[in-house]
């Protein structure tokens, strides 16, 4: 809970979050990762494992800060504020859904495949099936609202962003 608000607040939602923690079943991985968490380590853990872990999600915070907003379409996508603009209206999205966008965003044109997708947004090895996907596509679509319609379905491969 507290994770989920703080993603979901624009003034905390760039603060990374590391959950430590002993629950390692799969289910509360996924739950926390969904939740907006940018890593999670079980217990028992190693201290070198874990200043590993935030070393790499502070770089990956930096190089996220480095970028300016994203502008396509009536789309703004700000990734240092964790915000999307549509029109001038704030759009609240789920942390997985405001990285698809941001991925598909970020490359018009290209199509990407649902593994691809899962493995930018999660890592490689992430537990999910490919029609997770699908789902988070659907919810992304209908909270963009009109603007949706530029996230294309490319019919056996995958989606992509209209150019």
């Amino acid at each position: 809970e507290v994770c989920k608000i703080i993603k979901n607040e624009p003034a905390t939602a760039s603060i990374p979050i590391i959950m430590l923690t002993a629950k390692g079943e799969d289910a509360d991985i996924v739950t926390g990762l969904e939740l907006g968490a940018d890593d999670y380590i079980t217990k028992p853990f190693s201290p070198r494992v874990v200043l590993a872990r935030v070393r790499t999600v502070l770089r990956r915070r930096k190089k996220t800060e480095e970028k300016g907003p994203l502008k396509i379409h009536e789309i703004m996508i700000n990734t240092a504020r964790h915000e999307v603009i549509v029109k001038n209206e704030r759009v609240e999205l789920t942390a997985t859904e405001f990285k698809i966008l941001e991925l598909l965003a970020s490359r018009p044109g290209w199509v990407l495949t649902r593994n691809q997708i899962i493995n930018q947004v999660k890592g490689e090895d992430y537990p999910v099936t490919d029609r997770a996907v699908d789902v988070q596509i659907v919810s992304l679509r209908k909270k963009l609202g009109p603007a949706g319609k530029y996230i294309e379905t490319v019919h056996g491969v995958g989606y992509r962003f209209k150019e």
